[in-house]
């Protein structure tokens, strides 16, 4: 007996383009964006995207904004949709392709793997000074911070300082 060869699908952003629905393409390779219908994700993404927004109006930032999910290309075969994103500067494509200052992910079973391990690594690559993973359940934030190449956790007081005009310390637990 031989060895069998698996041939994985292998997907760019030109597919992408023409699929139905919310998909990220993460290496060539598909997954659903499901999580976004379930209600408890969206009150929990509409609370933390008014805490953030509140903190940058309380900062008088004028460069940086909330938004909610956003295609964001990393690659030809990797464009993900954080569920909330700040964002520094002006988006003139039909996606971000730059990194932005701030990422939130709100854990869901069928997520929480990939929000923990792969877009941990792809947006710590990638240079995204903040990481937020949302948990739901334990009603917890975890926060990163971009030290160096590398994620660290923060754990001291939760000011985010976005770019050099740009400081918030949005009230996090409100979210709940």
């Amino acid at each position: 007996m031989g060895l069998t060869n698996r041939i994985l699908p292998y997907y760019t952003y030109e597919d992408w383009c023409h699929w139905e629905g919310q998909w990220e393409l993460i290496d060539g390779l598909p997954f659903a964006n499901d999580s976004t219908r379930d209600t408890l994700h969206q009150k929990i993404t509409a609370s933390l995207s008014f805490e953030l927004t509140l903190a940058l109006k309380e900062s008088g930032c004028k460069e940086c904004k909330v938004y909610d999910p956003v295609d964001y290309k990393i690659s030809e075969d990797t464009i993900v949709q954080p569920d909330v994103l700040i964002i520094c500067g002006e988006v003139e494509k039909k996606y971000l392709d730059f990194p932005p200052a701030l990422i939130a992910e709100v854990l869901s079973p069928s997520t929480a793997m990939k929000d923990r391990h792969t877009k941990f690594e792809i947006y710590q690559s990638q240079g995204v000074k903040y990481y937020l993973l949302v948990d739901i359940d334990k009603e917890s934030i975890e926060v990163y911070e971009l030290s160096g190449n590398v994620y660290q956790p923060k754990t001291d007081e939760l000011q985010f300082i976005l770019n050099d005009g740009c400081t918030i310390q949005p009230d996090l637990k409100a979210i709940w």
